[in-house]
Order: C-alpha cells, then sequence, then structure tokens
C-alpha cells in the first residue's frame, strides 16, 4: 500500500533565509521553488543520494517556526557530521551522545526548528 514518504514539511518564517542554509549549509538540493500564490514558494529539497526531502514553508495557521520537529537526520557518523556542520556554523542544542541504542545529536536551523541527527 504505502511505498515512502516523500517529503516532509519545515516551517519556516523567510524562505530565501532558509533556502540558503539548508542548500548552502546543509548541502540539500534544490528539486523545486515555484510561486503558489499569495506571497508564498513551494520550495523542495532533496537530500543527496535519498529519496526523502523536505519542503520550507510559511503558514498562518498549523506548525510554527522555532518548536521540535519530529524529523530524524540519518547520517553513518553522528559526530563527524555533527563537527563538519559547527563548522559551518550549526548551533547544536545537544552535542553528540551515546546511547545503548545509538547516536544522536540535536541541532537547530535558522528559525529555531529544532532536529535530531541520529545513526546506530
Amino acid at each position: 500500500m504505502f511505498k515512502r514518504i516523500k517529503f516532509v514539511g519545515i516551517p519556516v518564517r523567510d524562505q530565501d533565509r532558509a533556502l540558503a542554509f539548508w542548500k548552502d549549509v546543509m548541502g540539500f538540493q534544490l528539486v523545486t521553488d515555484q510561486p503558489m500564490g499569495g506571497g508564498q514558494r513551494w520550495i523542495e529539497l532533496g537530500i543527496p543520494g535519498a529519496d526523502t526531502r523536505v519542503v520550507l514553508f510559511r503558514t498562518d495557521e498549523g506548525p510554527k517556526p522555532g518548536g521540535s520537529m519530529n524529523i530524524v537526520f540519518w547520517t553513518d557518523d553522528v559526530e563527524s557530521t555533527a563537527r563538519d556542520l559547527e563548522q559551518k556554523g550549526v548551533e547544536f542544542t545537544v552535542k553528540p551522545q551515546k546511547e545503548s541504542w545509538g547516536t544522536f545529536a540535536i541541532f537547530k536551523d535558522v528559525d529555531e526548528n529544532k532536529f535530531v541527527l541520529g545513526t546506530k
């Protein structure tokens, strides 16, 4: 029945600023950037080598920027990835921690949204 999740939405305040962060700092690839009317744009970004995408959206209803997102970005090496991202200016609210179930860290984007970076 279901095959995969195509994309997840990330609420942002400024789509241009968010696009620069996710593309230039995080290394995501721009899939589409189209006007939607009402000053909105459909900005869809892909993770290189993966089918999962993210959409950067502004809204007056629903999720607001600045919260904890229920999104985990998977990597082969949390410590190395966190170090690389910190060198690019990404702020981590939780530094890499090893647990019995794996290693994780928590970082913030330019809109103060918090995401988990994880691995086994």
